[in-house]
């Protein structure tokens, strides 16, 4: 366990952080010393922290106080699936933004029609739990704190589109978060948090789709992506609401059973 100086060295020298070890010695943190702890593998946590994070994960989606707050992260990864596939695809990315009322738009150029549109307008629904699996899978390889980095890096380059103050303030805040908890807390807070939010990601991607077909019910838009896939496919834009249901809890089960079962 590492304990803080009251004044850093930061960045003197090759060292990025100066602190003190349990005996009282001075220790330096290179850049070296932290890319090899990117790549190091971290010991599992206990079951009990690995089942409490997800209770709380659950937590954080049904009750309502903790999803205002949860809900921007959730609208980060939605928005950012829909960039992702856009550039897969092979269309240009223009702008991201996120608004207060955890909407947000993400805009790209290309053909207006064709599996490419489709695919990213599908895309964002189910980015969220997607997201959520694929951190599952690295979590059950013991690359905690790699997890951690990647979710700071991929928040760095979604930065660059953004376009909106407040969608900086979400993307900044929300990496700045990750940033403290990989940089300034033991393995085991570490590894908590890196449950706890992979979690969350993972049922959050339920709770957006009855949202989307709630509000489709009292205010029908033309603009929901339900709507947008049913211009574009000919399908109802209910049935794209059933299918994001579908895949989420498909794969939120898959997530479940990876890691508990």
């Amino acid at each position: 366990m590492f304990q803080r100086l009251p004044a850093t060295a930061a960045f003197r020298g090759r060292a990025l952080r100066t602190s003190v070890d349990d005996s009282g010695a001075v220790v330096d943190t290179t850049l070296g010393d932290v890319w090899r702890e990117v790549l190091s593998v971290q010991p599992e946590p206990e079951r009990w922290i690995i089942v409490t994070a997800a209770v709380l994960g659950l937590a954080a989606v049904l009750l309502g106080p903790p999803w205002r707050i949860g809900r921007n992260v959730v609208t980060i990864a939605h928005e950012g699936g829909h960039a992702l596939v856009a550039l897969l695809s092979g269309r240009q990315l223009t702008a991201i933004r996120l608004h207060s009322d955890t909407s947000g738009v993400t805009v790209s150029r290309g053909r207006p029609t064709g599996v490419g549109m489709v695919l990213t307008v599908f895309a964002g629904y189910v980015s969220s739990s997607v997201i959520g699996l694929l951190g599952i899978l690295m979590l059950m390889s013991d690359r905690i704190t790699a997890l951690l980095w990647l979710s700071i890096v991929v928040l760095a380059a979604m930065l660059l589109m953004i376009r909106n103050v407040y969608g900086v303030v979400s993307v900044v805040g929300t990496g700045a978060v990750v940033f403290a908890v990989s940089w300034f807390t033991p393995s085991e807070i570490q590894a908590a948090f890196a449950y706890l939010f992979i979690w969350f990601l993972l049922f959050a991607g339920i709770r957006p789709v009855f949202e989307l077909q709630s509000q489709r019910m009292r205010q029908p838009s033309p603009h929901s992506d339900a709507d947008q896939l049913a211009r574009l496919t000919g399908l109802p834009g209910t049935l794209w609401v059933v299918v994001f249901g579908l895949v989420n809890l498909v794969v939120t089960g898959l997530g479940v059973w990876l890691l508990l079962f």
